[in-house]
């Protein structure tokens, strides 16, 4: 029997504190702080409780998401190549922090790298 990359995450609880400490720190970041910048703390805890129905999901957790597609969801943010390297660094350090396993990280990455098309919309 395989094991879902969301068991081999730790489940529900690894995934929300992943989503969390990501995206705390990006609203931190120098440069992708902007995205976040002018939005009400609901909105922003919304779009956090996306991501990680989002996440729960994608890794073959049982979660309904409700949410919009990734190109939908980022339409008009003016992401660039550099903001999406920002982010992945962001993704490592914190998947470091928490204890990822190299091959969890690594099918972590590769999802990642399948919405890029998606995201980022400028040069």
């Amino acid at each position: 029997m395989t094991v879902s990359l969301y068991d081999r995450l730790g489940g529900y609880d690894a995934i929300a504190l992943f989503a969390s400490e990501l995206i705390g720190q990006a609203q931190a970041d120098s440069l992708l702080g902007r995205f976040w910048a002018h939005r009400g703390e609901d909105r922003n805890a919304r779009d956090l409780q996306m991501l990680v129905d989002y996440l729960v999901r994608e890794t073959g957790g049982q979660m309904y998401y409700t949410g919009r597609d990734m190109a939908l969801a980022h339409a008009g943010m003016g992401i660039t190549h550099a903001d999406w390297t920002r982010f992945l660094e962001i993704v490592v350090s914190v998947a470091g922090e928490l204890g990822v396993g190299a091959t969890e990280g690594g099918e972590v990455m590769a999802f990642l790298d399948t919405h890029k098309h998606d995201i980022v919309t400028r040069a």
